[in-house]
């Protein structure tokens, strides 16, 4: 029947993909400053006094650039990170939906739990070569390494280093900004028509993003300061890392980087969703005119 269409899992990923490669790209600079924001360092070693100042002097000593640095390292990983996390959410949310096509909130946060936790794979490798090569600023010249390098260098092993500390921000980020969405989404909505603009999209992807990113951004500093170049044999774990920044810098460390993260986070995944349910909604129409 019309309307009763529903994505194969493999279009799914492929139109996750897509998405997450638009989103990424619109909003990279501003995670360029985040990053740098977050590691910038001990009480006294301060580089930036906050972001607009972090932006100003990416832009005057490494130029324009310079803020997409571990750009196209990032696109590799994250085609398949947003294709999984997309995907395999609205896959689980399926398959929990009620018959009218409702969904209970318990249920959307299992979905969204679900597909933080299958997003890592992806995530991880990209995440940690991502960060070495939006930092080489930091190490002398004849030691900076291309992405290819840094993956060579790291290995396997190091590639997957503080996964435990990706996983403990994703699967909490993925089970509030999924159930964060739907909700802001539905609220948003016609009640009569039961539609919704592609502007309401991007309102409650943005909303949501903000949302979890601000929340989650404790998980994001340990995690980019563990996985830095030299964060292994100065912290030794990631328990150690947090106790570290806590007693050297204070509570307010953890929350380094949180606007920019904020503002990153929130349009990326406008962008990104929007850009999934319409691909979604055309895929869907053009097979329904088929039948």
């Amino acid at each position: 029947m019309p309307g009763d269409f529903k994505l194969p899992m493999e279009q799914k990923l492929a139109v996750g993909g897509v998405a997450g490669i638009i989103g990424t790209s619109a909003i990279y600079p501003l995670d360029m400053v985040k990053t740098r924001l977050q590691a910038s360092g001990q009480k006294g070693a301060i580089l930036y006094k906050g972001p607009v100042d972090c932006f100003k002097s990416i832009l005057a000593k490494e130029g324009a650039g310079g803020l997409y640095n571990g750009l196209k390292a990032n696109l590799i990983g994250v085609t398949p990170e947003k294709a999984i996390k997309l995907a395999v959410n609205d896959k689980v949310r399926e398959m929990l939906e009620k018959e009218d096509g409702s969904i209970e909130f318990k249920h959307e946060i299992l979905a969204g739990a679900t597909a933080g936790f299958c997003q890592v794979v992806a995530t991880n490798p990209m995440e940690i070569t991502k960060l070495r090569l939006q930092l080489q600023h930091t190490v002398p010249e004849a030691e900076r390494m291309t992405a290819s390098q840094i993956v060579k260098h790291l290995g396997v092993k190091g590639l997957y280093r503080g996964a435990a500390a990706t996983w403990a921000r994703d699967i909490p980020y993925s089970m509030i900004f999924f159930p964060a969405y739907s909700n802001v989404k539905l609220y948003l909505t016609n009640p009569e028509t039961g539609e919704s603009s592609i502007v309401k999209n991007l309102l409650a992807g943005t909303a949501a993003g903000c949302l979890a990113a601000g929340i989650m951004t404790p998980s994001d500093v340990v995690k980019t300061r563990f996985q830095q170049a030299g964060g292994l044999e100065k912290y030794g774990n990631l328990t150690n890392c947090a106790k570290q920044t806590w007693k050297q810098e204070g509570f307010w460390a953890f929350y380094k980087g949180a606007i920019p993260r904020m503002a990153t986070q929130g349009p990326l995944f406008g962008i990104a969703l929007t850009a999934f349910e319409l691909q979604k909604w055309y895929v869907t129409q053009k097979h329904e005119k088929n039948q």
